[in-house]
């Protein structure tokens, strides 16, 4: 894909804009259907943080000012990072809610027992990333309408791996890259603002594509597209959006239910595993309160890395999230490769 980006953009014709917009185009195409989205709600950007950070500063005031943002402590640690930058500017107050003590995520009761009337906006994360719980998105947006905030979803850790579908429950936001199950590159993020929400918005940062016609030259006239279009802004950025479509186009001719079912049966079998072993989880035993990780806890940051180099010795890569050492058997992932993780555990931990 990027050799044949390289061509065309290299040619000496002026056919370039047109090869790359579609490209772009086509990978927000494929998006939509990853999460059903509507025609015009959804844009590409280059990561979540950037995604969160469009949407929050779009917002008109009496969403957020004198108002809470929730998030839970458990959340991608970008996202809080920006929230406590913006508070004072933006004038909310940021509550995070903890966990209980000795848990490895926090419980969704307890992220809906701070959720108090004067929230105005939460931030839901879908899958952990630090210890691939999944929270029960039904029960917490319909809190959300109850309590009249807007609701937003990362879905980094789970897309493409568990359906998803932005109008069951109904969300006003969600935020995501293509990285992990998606098999994507990096820089291809993308923001999902319900039709309802989107007509409120005002970007901050705006340009000549935020238009309904990016070729008005006209510097005095200037007024937002309707639609997400909104939120692009300058010349787009395409190239990690060709370098992703072949990983989308690949996904969306697989089966999503098959996908999962070999990751549940790979993840049962390192689950069984480890617990043989004396291992503790750092996820949830139980696979519907789970993404596609299965997270060990050990003693502390340097056993992890130790196994982990372990690992790399047999051909087996995984990752860490400081005591947790996460395990994400995906569609290359096979029962040997699970073995032989098994092996390295059992050799590292007797």
């Amino acid at each position: 894909a990027m050799a044949e980006f390289a061509t065309s953009w290299g040619a000496a014709d002026d056919s370039q804009w047109s090869y790359a917009l579609g490209k772009r185009q086509n990978f927000i195409v494929r998006w939509r259907a990853i999460i059903n989205a509507p025609e015009g709600s959804l844009t590409a950007l280059e990561n979540v943080t950037q995604a969160f950070h469009a949407l929050l500063t779009s917002l008109p005031q009496a969403h957020l000012k004198g108002r809470k943002i929730l998030i839970s402590a458990d959340c991608f640690p970008s996202n809080h990072f920006l929230l406590a930058g913006l508070s004072k500017r933006l004038g909310f107050t940021l509550k995070t809610v903890p966990l209980r003590q000795g848990a490895s995520w926090v419980e969704d009761e307890d992220f809906i027992a701070q959720w108090t009337p004067d929230v105005g906006l939460a931030l839901l994360t879908w899958v952990s990333s630090v210890s691939s719980h999944k929270c029960n998105l039904e029960a917490l947006a319909s809190h959300a309408r109850s309590r009249g905030s807007l609701v937003g979803v990362d879905i980094t850790q789970a897309a493409g791996l568990i359906p998803f579908d932005v109008n069951a429950p109904a969300i006003d936001f969600v935020i995501s890259t293509s990285l992990k199950w998606l098999c994507g590159s990096p820089g291809a993020g993308m923001l999902y603002v319900a039709p309802s929400l989107v007509t409120q918005c005002e970007p901050s940062l705006r340009g000549w594509f935020s238009q309904p016609d990016p070729f008005n030259w006209d510097i005095t006239r200037f007024s937002f597209a309707p639609d997400i279009r909104r939120f692009d802004n300058g010349t787009p950025s395409v190239m990690a959006c060709a370098a992703t479509l072949p990983a989308l186009d690949w996904h969306a001719n697989q089966s999503i239910a098959q996908l999962r079912a070999h990751n549940l049966s790979l993840s049962a079998a390192l689950q069984s595993g480890a617990m043989a072993l004396g291992i503790r989880l750092a996820s949830p035993s139980n696979p519907t309160m789970r993404g596609g990780s299965i997270m060990l806890l050990l003693d502390d940051a340097a056993a992890v890395n130790r196994i982990l180099e372990a690992l790399a010795q047999v051909h087996v890569q995984a990752d860490g999230r400081g005591r947790a050492l996460r395990l994400s058997p995906g569609n290359v992932t096979t029962l040997q490769g699970i073995e032989r993780a098994l092996g390295v555990l059992r050799d590292c931990t007797r």
